[in-house]
């Protein structure tokens, strides 16, 4: 397997080029990468200093690494083009086809795509947070006149970290109920979340892959058996089916996937705060 150094470098906190980059690479599915990431180079000094480590990894490999870039100083910018790598730079890209269709010059602020300078819309994602933390695995039940959204599915689903993201990147409000055996032996939903029926997303997985999985966690146990995990999946889709509730199978699904998928099913438009 074809082998590449891959850097990904910003003057401020990286995570818009990285999410850029690795989108791309992803359909590069033949090549090994190796990914190094470069923040906060907002100086000459830590130009230079970035332009000897990309070069350094040419003069190593022989190969020229590829660099994605989203600098905002245009002097900073020129440096790093001196190097022996491929520059991909997102502004280079983007920046100038937007201001001729726009007929508006950029401001080219420092870190503008994370800014906190709008504290309501920070505000609103902390308090979505914390949210999420004090409701999580169905305590404080009385907080879901507050959810925009309630998770339910059996343990090791991704309902946590999912309600996580979603605060995080878009301030949603959510909660998650875990169903346990007891929950799965009725024949309706759990007392706690039938007045919010219309807010419930379920979530399910293949029981294989969630033996795998609780066997990370328990090895060994009644609750990995490959067996209990067959009987909860079962009896969960069979309740999600009979009380009309829409639920997805994320098996192969990443937390920003679930996320994704769960916004657009319910026609919530996004709206990263």
């Amino acid at each position: 397997m074809r082998k590449a150094n891959v850097f990904f470098i910003s003057d401020h906190t990286a995570i818009t080029v990285e999410t850029l980059g690795y989108s791309v690479l992803t359909q590069f599915s033949s090549m090994e990468f190796e990914f190094r990431t470069i923040p906060f180079m907002n100086s000459p000094v830590k130009a230079e200093s970035a332009l000897e480590v990309i070069n350094g990894s040419y003069h190593k490999t022989g190969t020229p690494p590829v660099v994605f870039s989203s600098i905002t100083d245009s002097k900073l910018r020129s440096k790093i083009k001196e190097s022996s790598g491929i520059v991909l730079d997102l502004f280079d890209l983007f920046i100038p086809a937007l201001e001729n269709a726009l007929h508006e010059a950029p401001i080219r602020a420092l870190g503008k795509s994370h800014s906190m300078t709008d504290g309501d819309r920070y505000g609103s994602r902390i308090e979505a947070l914390n949210f999420a933390l004090n409701s999580d695995d169905g305590v404080n039940f009385k907080d879901y006149e507050r959810a925009d959204l309630i998770l339910v599915g059996v343990s090791r689903t991704g309902k946590t970290p999912t309600c996580l993201y979603l605060a995080l990147q878009y301030g949603v409000f959510a909660s998650n109920y875990p169903m346990t055996d007891e929950d799965l032996e009725s024949i309706e939903l759990p007392k706690p979340l039938r007045p919010h029926r219309n807010r419930i997303r379920g979530l399910t997985i293949d029981p294989n892959k969630l033996h795998l999985i609780r066997q990370e966690r328990r090895p060994g146990s009644t609750y990995a058996s490959l067996k209990q995990c067959h009987k909860e999946t079962a009896a969960v889709e069979e309740l999600f089916v009979r009380e009309n509730i829409p639920f997805l199978d994320v098996t192969n699904f990443s937390i920003e996937e679930i996320s994704t998928t769960i916004l657009y099913e319910a026609g919530w438009q996004r709206s990263r705060i």
